[in-house]
């Protein structure tokens, strides 16, 4: 069996945080949160890595990043650009837009085998996530063609104090997914969360043992053939109503498929937290978080020797 690959949807971190340059390191020792990523998938046991960057970026993250990472474990870079569409397609003039993460899976076609895992770049995702979702896709049933999974997580261990955050909220029965509630506007509630869709006139409880989805996902390399097939659908759609904007969004594609009933999809909860910098406040928390992981000896000082 070919071993999985991570994954890591970096395209848009130049544009996320004005440049590469500006990425700020969430300890003293400069290590930024992708360096962690890496150190936990291959203590896992993930032996490869695909980038998913713009040709824009490629020599600030080879610089920033994928030199010291090339290193350490097998590196591809692969480029999300919008002109790689499926013969007899165009890019709308005017659109700068990028096609969105499923998009960006679907450029990784050449150089993925086997199963893989699928990561964001800038958020932290724990060990033991990266433990679960290995084991599933190392014995992933090859009765479930597309061998789909997502890690969710606690929905208390993702929330920021600092204001509101979008999550996706798994509806889980027996370990599958039934289906995912986009909620754009989440806030702390004592040990629990609300949502409001109202812009705040209105708040619906919210459990904080809630499963939410953090974009960690695992497939086997047939769901890249599934997105082959779907992306012309979609494009033939958003070329006529929204052409500038619309994005193929992995969540989106994965819904549709459950309700297709092609495949179905296991959730793998993890008690580990997650961490991002959504609020230029969250820093201090997060690097406060790394630290104490560090104290705990979960990472040594220094993550490359």
């Amino acid at each position: 069996m070919v071993k999985p690959a991570l994954v890591v949807m970096a395209a848009g971190m130049g544009s996320r945080y004005g440049g590469l340059k500006q990425i700020d390191p969430i300890d003293t020792q400069g290590h930024l949160i992708i360096d962690f990523s890496i150190y936990d998938a291959i203590a896992a046991g993930f032996e490869k890595v695909v980038f998913v960057i713009k040709h824009e970026i490629e020599k600030d993250f080879k610089e920033s990043i994928g030199d010291r990472i090339s290193k350490i474990i097998d590196t591809e870079y692969v480029f999300q650009e919008l002109d790689k569409l499926p013969a007899g397609y165009s890019v709308p003039q005017g659109r700068v837009k990028p096609w969105g993460t499923a998009h960006a899976i679907l450029c990784c076609k050449d150089v993925i085998d086997g199963p893989f895992a699928v990561i964001n770049s800038d958020d932290y995702y724990g060990p033991n996530a990266y433990k679960v979702l290995y084991r599933h896709l190392m014995r992933s049933d090859k009765d479930d063609r597309l061998g789909i999974a997502l890690v969710g997580y606690i929905l208390r261990n993702t929330l920021t104090d600092n204001g509101y955050v979008s999550r996706g909220i798994c509806k889980v029965e027996n370990g599958k997914l039934l289906k995912i509630d986009e909620r754009t506007h989440i806030e702390t509630d004592g040990s629990d969360a609300k949502f409001t869709e109202d812009e705040g006139k209105t708040y619906t409880p919210l459990s904080g043992d809630s499963i939410a989805s953090m974009n960690m996902w695992g497939y086997n390399r047939e769901f890249i053939d599934e997105l082959e097939k779907r992306f012309p659908v979609f494009l033939d759609k958003a070329l006529k109503e929204n052409p500038l904007k619309s994005e193929f969004f992995l969540p989106v594609t994965v819904d549709d498929i459950l309700r297709d009933g092609i495949a179905s999809v296991d959730v793998l909860t993890t008690n580990d937290k997650w961490y991002g910098v959504t609020y230029a406040q969250d820093k201090p928390k997060v690097m406060a978080g790394i630290q104490s992981l560090k104290d705990q000896g979960v990472y040594p000082k220094t993550l490359w020797k």
